[in-house]
């Protein structure tokens, strides 16, 4: 099947020669063509330029796109969507003065969600996971991330990779699978640590490897949940089946984890609030990329990733979500758009191309998505008649979306 798009107002993030990710000064650029056409074959992106080169060819759908932007559809790096309940009463404590580490000390946070995750059936967990797929796709996300970690136990997170696996199979969108069985201590291990960590060395990492649940490992490398040193012990094993880290990093305390992800070659650190000029100086001249979840910043009132610094000292930078159901329970990628220009002071160009081409790479799908480039998937947000591009961050709290294409199908 071929499909035209006809007289885009702008054709955004236009890449004719597929790049990695872009950075430092790059991210301020955002190449794009006027009164553009675009056409899909299939499931890819064939052509594409200015209206005044448009073939007169035969289309078995003509779209006429005046007024309307086109660019590449979301690609949210870093989530947890698939999950158990809600934690709404979580929220509630923190109006009341809680930090999220009193919640986690209370029993809260991560292991109230896998006590709720351990105790859903796969079907069922399935069925909240879906549809919560469903609804990131209609805000524009054509790629995604999908992390365990509310198991904590070897049945519970192979079901949540299997739930990954089974909506992968199931939906168009490009879904990357991530191992985060280090996520939280589970309580059974509080005295005994050491010994969960080798549960996850000796039994779960092996199981993941050998039924190819996973591409990516992750850890929760933090003060009070997993050590510099505890991260490199999973990290050396997941490396040892071909896992390749994604990890957290510096959320609340920043304790060497950059350096270590640095140094393990990690795909991507994520959070980031805090950070020394260590840190900073680690990841230059690196292929790591460094993710901020500026929702994640909002809703639990700490410092948002200082994109600013990090940009200007020539860094990559991806914008993701970290939808989950303690302190990001949003997977709107409009909104993380919105807000690393509101609170991050990223231009919209940077904004843009850090949730398209950085945010496919931080997920090894650069070269299928996240720019429009010839032979990439028609993974593509077509705007509603907007005056400009910066109108989508600054809309915020609202989809400037018409319509959603996943391999140049049109997403209902």
């Amino acid at each position: 099947m071929r499909i035209i798009f006809k007289h885009i107002k702008e054709l955004l993030q236009v890449r004719p020669k597929s790049v990695s990710f872009v950075s430092g000064k790059e991210m301020s650029k955002l190449p794009t063509i006027k009164n553009a056409y675009l056409i899909i074959e299939d499931e890819t992106i064939l052509n594409f330029g200015p209206m005044s080169e448009c073939p007169n060819l035969k289309f078995d759908q003509v779209i006429n796109a005046t007024g309307q932007i086109l660019l590449p559809s979301w690609c949210d790096s870093h989530t947890h969507i698939v999950y158990a309940g809600h934690r709404e009463g979580e929220f509630v404590d923190r109006i009341n003065g809680l930090s999220y580490e009193d919640i986690a000390n209370n029993g809260g946070g991560i292991l109230n969600s896998a006590k709720k995750l351990q105790e859903t059936s796969e079907d069922d967990l399935y069925k909240q996971s879906k549809q919560r797929l469903v609804d990131v796709m209609q805000l524009g996300t054509g790629a995604i991330e999908i992390k365990s970690g509310y198991g904590l136990t070897t049945d519970a997170e192979l079901k949540m990779l299997r739930v990954i696996k089974r909506l992968k199979e199931t939906y168009p969108i490009e879904i990357k699978a991530t191992f985060l069985g280090a996520h939280a201590i589970p309580l059974k291990y509080k005295t005994n640590a050491q010994a969960y960590i080798q549960l996850l060395i000796d039994e779960l990492i092996p199981k993941v490897a050998k039924h190819q649940l996973a591409e990516y490992i992750d850890v929760f490398c933090e003060t009070g949940y997993f050590s510099v040193q505890d991260t490199a012990q999973i990290l050396e094993a997941g490396a040892r089946y071909g896992l390749i880290p994604k990890i957290h990093v510096n959320q609340f305390t920043a304790i060497g984890g950059v350096q270590l992800g640095v140094k393990h070659k990690a795909l991507s650190v994520d959070h980031l609030e805090e950070l020394r000029d260590q840190d900073l100086q680690a990841l230059q001249n690196t292929a790591t990329m460094p993710v901020a979840l500026p929702a994640c910043s909002f809703f639990l009132g700490i410092p948002y990733t200082p994109a600013r610094k990090m940009i200007d000292a020539g860094l990559p930078l991806a914008i993701a979500t970290d939808y989950n159901p303690g302190s990001t329970p949003s997977g709107n990628m409009n909104f993380v758009v919105s807000t690393a220009c509101i609170k991050m002071k990223m231009t919209p160009e940077e904004a843009i191309n850090a949730a398209t081409i950085n945010g496919a790479y931080a997920m090894g799908l650069e070269h299928k998505v996240g720019s429009i480039t010839k032979g990439k998937l028609a993974n593509l947000i077509l705007t509603k008649p907007i005056s400009s591009y910066g109108f989508i961050p600054y809309s915020f709290g609202e989809s400037q979306i018409d319509s959603l294409y996943i391999k140049g199908q049109k997403m209902s």
